[in-house]
């Protein structure tokens, strides 16, 4: 091989690394837009099971702890995800915890 052939070679695998890095690129924000709506749907899938046993078995006492939109709350925090104002949806880095995240979960109940 000569000099050019050499040059040549160098910059078809250089875009070739630019093209895969790209098509990565496009995966992982599908990815996670898969992600984020599958926990949006485990989330209602959760609520109709529970309407659902609501309506065929009527349960008399009322259950200690957080409403059920906090439990919603909480269950996409578990899955990784912001619920605070600030960064609601985006994806917690290594599940780090987020204070602002702890207080609208189990803050002051009103």
């Amino acid at each position: 091989m000569d000099k050019r052939e050499i040059y040549d070679s160098f910059e078809k695998m250089e875009q070739q690394t630019r093209t895969v890095s790209e098509m990565l690129s496009k995966i992982k924000e599908e990815l996670t837009q898969v992600l984020e709506k599958n926990a949006e749907l485990e989330i209602e899938n959760q609520h109709l099971r529970e309407r659902l046993q609501e309506i065929e078995l009527p349960q008399h006492k009322e259950e200690p702890g957080l409403s059920k939109s906090r439990q919603n709350l909480e269950k996409l925090y578990k899955e990784g995800f912001h619920v605070c104002n600030d960064m609601y949806g985006s994806r917690r880095v290594n599940d780090e915890p987020c204070i602002f995240c702890q207080d609208v979960i189990y803050g002051e109940r009103h």
